[in-house]
């Protein structure tokens, strides 16, 4: 068989095996295979799949798509609702479709999610040279488009000849499945060897499983930790996406419960507790709420539990101020478990880490002065949220205003999907979660366009989990304009399959977040609004809005639209837009409602900081005063080391 027939057939072989709480899950780590046609992949990578689609489609079902990058996101979602257990293999041809796909590499990789990449690459042989779209280096001729996958790619390896093969792709899918390593897999195949016969032990072919490894936490590194969380007055735990992934969030929640310590949780990991658990601290850090943050303010132990501590979560260093502030690390990557110096890292599972310190902690609970502290500051954050989502601003609504239309019409198992703008940092501080897989916001990487892709990812996986008896949910993608226009062409791949993907698109009329983040930092908004360009001044300013319709574009593209108009209604209408929507049966495929919102109407404050760096010297006296307040903040921030 041919080298692409070999790895069509060996992939489609592959399981995942995972064990929780006694419970064995049995899964196919690739389902399918998205690829987009070129001169590099068609006659190898395509062939197989044709060859097989005529054996029986189930062997290998393939996925069109029109963008390679989007095709990465699709996966990455896919992967992040199977809590890593699945994602799907992306065949590219050499070139631009190839280097399409490195930003769909390092948001897997910054994600910690799986992926399988197969960019075809120039022939290995050299017998035509150089070829259609062949990158040449003076300095070094075995350089290709490939090669800048290896610094965003967890596992890298490139298959020069047949045989390296069987290497390739048992080191690769180790690396796949590896809790603590896994984020991009790339595997170049050059176009002439894809299409190389070879003899293919039969053992290759044969079903392989691939067991998650979930290591058992220390003995005596759970003694030191449960030492230190006895010792502690004001101990707070931050949960990531870690727990998520581990299955640990009823562990959690136990944990919680018995020692009376609040929860704050990173972007990756809302949903571990309820919103409205008692000891729900919700959000924390930059995008934060007042709660996490005034906790965390006085806390002198932190837990921190499958995070990896990216600034946001820590304010950029001053959200932790006690000057005795100590850190207990749970994580199942060592990288991520010895962050801020600590000397107490756990490298483990987070549920297994939680299941031996709930024995541990046998009769601890924090003081009751810290449970009434806890008790008041919730209060106070949930007022705050609810003015900010009962506040009704006419013509235009607030960004606030939307999300809690969006969030009062779903189903609490409905998933919301967003990844950049000023969107991800209001919902993860309002949205009101109840579902521990009721949130996807891709922030690590924070990705402009990924919204409809990895919605559409999402909504894949939903659909397998009904079909294999699990919840019926409803995807529901939140977007701007202009993370909309970066990548908007999966709403024909959710056409041509008639996938329901409900997209809520907010109309603004530029980039709203990086505007504020402008206007705070004293550059005045500059280039951030979509306007006319003034050519006196050569200015996008101060212009008329562009007379862009983004809801006929949608409506072009095959998708069914909703406009809400502007007016006193616009929020009574959009609830119901976003039930009608849900209502819909599934084969009405994808569903966009375009609303309009005012931009200048901020999200209530998280009471916290981000650091971004304001000119030391300037004309400008916008900028002038923004510096002093930068310094200001600067003095605040702290090494944490310890």
């Amino acid at each position: 068989m041919t080298v692409a027939q070999a790895v069509v057939e060996f992939l489609s072989k592959q399981y995942t095996v995972d064990t929780i709480g006694g419970s064995e899950y049995r899964e196919r780590l690739i389902p399918g295979t998205f690829g987009i046609f070129g001169h590099g992949n068609v006659a190898g990578v395509g062939q197989a799949l044709k060859q097989y689609q005529q054996l029986d489609p189930a062997i290998m079902p393939y996925y069109q798509g029109r963008n390679e990058q989007a095709q990465a996101h699709q996966a990455v979602g896919y992967a992040r609702h199977t809590r890593r257990r699945q994602t799907f293999a992306i065949s590219t041809s050499i070139g631009p479709g190839s280097s399409n796909l490195l930003t769909g590499a390092a948001l897997a990789t910054t994600n910690r999610l799986p992926v399988l990449l197969l960019p075809s690459d120039t022939f290995a042989t050299r017998a035509a040279d150089p070829v259609l779209q062949q990158l040449e280096l003076p300095y070094a001729y075995d350089i290709t488009v490939n090669d800048a996958f290896r610094p965003l790619s967890k596992f890298f390896d490139r298959v020069s000849r047949p045989e390296q093969l069987f290497s390739a792709f048992h080191h690769g899918l180790r690396v796949l499945t590896d809790p603590a390593e896994t984020g991009a897999v790339t595997i170049s195949l050059p176009q002439d060897v894809q299409a190389e016969a070879l003899d293919v032990p039969e053992e290759f072919l044969a079903e392989r499983e691939w067991r998650i490894r979930r290591p058992e936490a220390d003995d005596d590194d759970i003694r030191r930790a449960a030492e230190a969380i006895r010792a502690a007055k004001r101990p707070l735990i931050i949960a990531g996406g870690g727990v998520l992934y581990a299955f640990a969030n009823e562990e959690l929640a136990k944990f919680a419960e018995l020692t009376g310590i609040p929860v704050g949780n990173t972007q990756a990991g809302v949903g571990v507790l309820p919103w409205d658990h008692q000891f729900s601290l919700g959000a924390i850090g930059s995008t934060g709420t007042t709660a996490a943050n005034a906790i965390a303010a006085e806390a002198d132990l932190i837990i921190g539990i499958g995070t990896r501590y990216e600034d946001f979560t820590t304010a950029s260093r001053t959200a932790f101020q006690n000057p005795d502030v100590k850190f207990v690390n749970i994580n199942v990557a060592a990288i991520d478990a010895y962050k801020h110096g600590t000397v107490l890292p756990i490298v483990a599972d987070a549920r297994k880490a939680l299941v031996k310190l709930n024995q541990a902690l046998g009769g601890y609970r924090v003081g009751a002065d810290l449970e009434q502290k806890i008790a008041d500051e919730k209060k106070r954050w949930d007022g705050i949220v609810d003015e900010a989502f009962d506040t009704r601003h006419t013509p235009l609504p607030a960004q606030n205003e939307i999300i809690g239309a969006t969030n009062r019409a779903m189903d609490e198992q409905d998933v919301v999907i967003c990844a950049a703008g000023s969107l991800p940092g209001d919902l993860h501080k309002m949205w009101r979660v109840r579902d521990p897989f009721g949130y996807h916001v891709e922030y690590a990487y924070s990705c402009m366009g990924y919204e409809i892709p990895g919605g559409l990812g999402v909504k894949r996986a939903a659909l397998a989990e009904a079909v294999a008896g699990g919840k019926d949910r409803d995807v529901v993608v939140m977007v701007g304009d202009g993370s909309y226009l970066m990548m908007h062409t999966e709403l024909v791949t959710a056409v041509a399959e008639r996938i329901k993907l409900i997209v809520v698109l907010i109309q603004n009329h530029g980039y709203a977040s990086i505007g504020s983040l402008s206007e705070s930092l004293g550059s005045q908004r500059f280039g951030t609004q979509y306007r006319v360009l003034d050519k006196e001044q050569h200015s996008f300013d101060a212009g008329e809005n562009l007379p862009i319709d983004l809801a006929l574009n949608a409506e072009s593209l095959g998708a069914k639209v909703i406009r809400i108009e502007p007016g006193e209604k616009v929020i009574a209408e959009l609830e119901q837009a976003i039930r009608d929507a849900k209502a819909a049966p599934e084969e009405t495929g994808p569903i966009v409602i375009h609303v309009e919102s005012d931009p200048l109407l901020d999200a209530p404050s998280s009471e916290s900081w981000w650091d971004v760096p304001v000119s030391q010297v300037s004309e400008l006296e916008s900028t002038q005063q923004a510096y002093q307040t930068y310094t200001d903040h600067k003095n605040r921030q702290r090494k944490l080391l310890g």
